[in-house]
């Protein structure tokens, strides 16, 4: 006969051995579901890393930008080489042609030993004409000679200089290919960036940024500071004119810039010719200090990886950096500053 007996109830130390290992993996699970999913990142960090990584890529635009300046003038050398050359091989063709004819002048004059041309000719006189004429041929055929010497060493130069500059273009253009990949990279991660933003979020960092400039730019007109020059002051309404036209790396206007294409294009206006990136530009006039700085001077942040038109009151005028547009900024939000350059 079956037996009936209840089924042993748990001790209530086993009990609570059960609560406490139940409580504990569920608070494993959600220890490792926070691991999983990371905190989101504030604006302002996200804002902070992707000004890091613009100013990154606005350095490597700059080099680009000076590398494709130094291919565009080894171009024009190894044109001009090649021209030398080409010319320089019709001179000696033509030196080559001048001491063929000479030589048959020569042999056609009797070019024969003197002693038995005396011997042979019935008319003294007439042998010394010859001989006269041949001392003259001789002459000229030792200059073409020597002529043709130099040119021949020249061409060899000539040659030497462009096969050297061709294998530098060669190298620039491989460094142009890294740079913009590496300033291209940078703008990709800063784009990754922001998009872990909400669409508010980037509203609301762009609308920060906005009004930052509309209060520089009224700072700007409180000023009212003396210009470092007539010109200055022409280029640096020229710039104001392009106001929130978008920054673009390795663009010269009139309807995108980087920062020195903007400053290269607003001078140009002013009827001077600035050199095209940064590092150039610094020399291309005479450097100050900050407390020097006047309307109109360039001035220099960041290692050189940034130029801007100041624009009075410790404000500037720029083209800032990728997805930003030409604006006025106050210089306390721009980092290192370098110097001030008055052309």
């Amino acid at each position: 006969m079956a037996s009936h007996r209840r089924p042993k109830q748990p001790s209530r130390a086993r009990v609570t051995v059960l609560t406490v290992t139940a409580a504990a993996a569920v608070a494993f699970t959600a220890q490792s579901g926070a691991q999983a999913a990371p905190a989101k990142p504030k604006i302002d960090e996200v804002k902070s890393k992707v000004d890091k990584l613009h100013h990154e890529a606005e350095e490597a635009t700059e080099q680009y930008s000076l590398a494709e300046e130094r291919r565009g003038k080894l171009q024009t050398e190894i044109g001009n080489l090649q021209d030398k050359v080409a010319r320089g091989q019709q001179e000696l063709n033509t030196l080559r042609d001048q001491i063929g004819s000479v030589a048959s002048a020569q042999y056609r004059s009797g070019g024969i030993d003197p002693a038995l041309q005396l011997f042979l000719s019935a008319d003294p006189d007439t042998y010394l004409d010859k001989a006269s004429a041949i001392d003259q041929l001789s002459a000229q055929q030792a200059d073409v000679l020597t002529s043709i010497q130099a040119k021949q060493r020249t061409l060899a130069q000539q040659r030497a200089e462009a096969t050297t500059k061709l294998a530098d273009l060669e190298d620039v253009r491989k460094t142009l290919g890294e740079k913009k990949k590496k300033f291209q990279a940078k703008l990709a991660e800063a784009q990754k960036l922001l998009n872990t933003l909400t669409a508010a979020e980037r509203a609301k960092m762009q609308e920060q940024e906005q009004r930052a400039s509309r209060d520089a730019g009224e700072r700007v007109n409180l000023g009212n500071e003396v210009p470092a020059s007539q010109r200055g002051a022409a280029a640096l309404a020229a710039a104001a004119t392009q106001l929130g036209k978008p920054y673009v790396s390795g663009a010269e206007g009139p309807n995108a810039y980087d920062c020195s294409g903007l400053t290269m294009w607003a001078y140009g206006q002013a009827g001077v010719d600035l050199t095209r990136t940064t590092y150039t530009q610094q020399n291309d006039g005479v450097k100050i200090g900050r407390s020097q700085l006047k309307p109109g001077d360039l001035v220099f942040f960041n290692g050189l990886s940034h130029v801007a038109l100041y624009a009075g009151n410790n404000t500037i005028l720029h083209a800032p950096k990728p997805g930003a547009v030409v604006r006025y900024e106050s210089m306390s939000y721009m980092g290192t500053f370098q110097f001030g350059v008055r052309i």
